[in-house]
């Protein structure tokens, strides 16, 4: 199987329609072991999906915001593994005055948590793992993205993050490529999540993908970018780093579309 014997760190499970869900089953069904982060009043969300799972894993609190957390995290990695082969980041939030068309009224403060939550939290999640990662001999980190190249309507400082957020992968590869360790990005087309909810008019996005995306696109169907996520953490992408590496039907490479016949 493509991961036996890897370990690995999943953040950003909420549901069974998460896109980390996905990445965490195709994780598992390639013998993979795993554990998933949470916190808060969603930990045990987080926990009840966990058992939809091919198998249940256990669940550790993450706030990645804080510190502390992460020091706990890694420790409890090291008493149970011993290292780590590498980690999904799927962390993101902007708030409310972030989105919605307010990009010129959105206050710094606001602009600055969706950076620190949706970008830079990769760079602590890899960070942080870093030395458990060196302990394996190297390893994978992979965050998903949404490709922000150009401006979106109601996407906002959520864009501006996540365009970010790839330049924050091409850093890590540079400064983590002598340990071994690889950074890519996964760029998704526009899936029905709990986070998708979170962004006004969500069904733009939908639209604009049915007459673009040549290949087609299925808002409810997130097995595909699982199994992009799971090949960039195997062997089989040993020389792949600092790739943002588009799953949205080819959408990104078309102009323009026409209305379906």
């Amino acid at each position: 199987m493509l991961l036996e014997g890897k370990r690995f760190v999943v953040t950003g499970v909420l549901t069974d329609d998460s896109i980390a869900f996905h990445a965490a089953r195709v994780a598992l069904e390639q013998g993979a072991e795993i554990v998933l982060t949470g916190f808060g009043r969603a930990m045990r969300l987080t926990e009840r999906t966990a058992k939809r799972l091919p198998h249940a894993p256990d669940v550790i609190e993450l706030d990645i915001n804080e510190p502390a957390h992460m020091d706990a995290l890694v420790a409890d990695l090291e008493q149970r593994w011993g290292a780590v082969d590498g980690a999904v980041h799927a962390i993101a939030f902007a708030p409310d005055d972030a989105l919605g068309g307010n990009f010129l009224d959105t206050p710094a403060e606001s602009a600055a948590t969706a950076f620190l939550t949706s970008a830079f939290s990769f760079k602590t999640l890899a960070a942080g793992l870093r030395p458990l990662m060196v302990k394996a001999g190297g390893g994978s980190v992979v965050a998903l993205d949404f490709d922000n190249s150009q401006a979106w309507p109601l996407y906002d400082w959520m864009g501006v993050a996540k365009s970010a957020l790839q330049s924050v992968t091409r850093y890590l590869a540079r400064d983590l490529g002598a340990d071994g360790i690889r950074a890519n990005a996964v760029s998704a087309g526009p899936l029905a999540t709990v986070a998708a909810k979170s962004i006004p008019q969500f069904e733009v996005f939908e639209r604009e993908w049915a007459v673009r995306a040549p290949l087609g696109w299925d808002v409810a169907d997130g097995g595909p970018v699982g199994e992009m996520v799971a090949l960039l953490l195997s062997d089989w992408t040993r020389m792949t780093s600092g790739e943002i590496v588009h799953v949205d039907g080819g959408f990104h490479a078309i102009a323009a579309g026409s209305e379906p016949s």
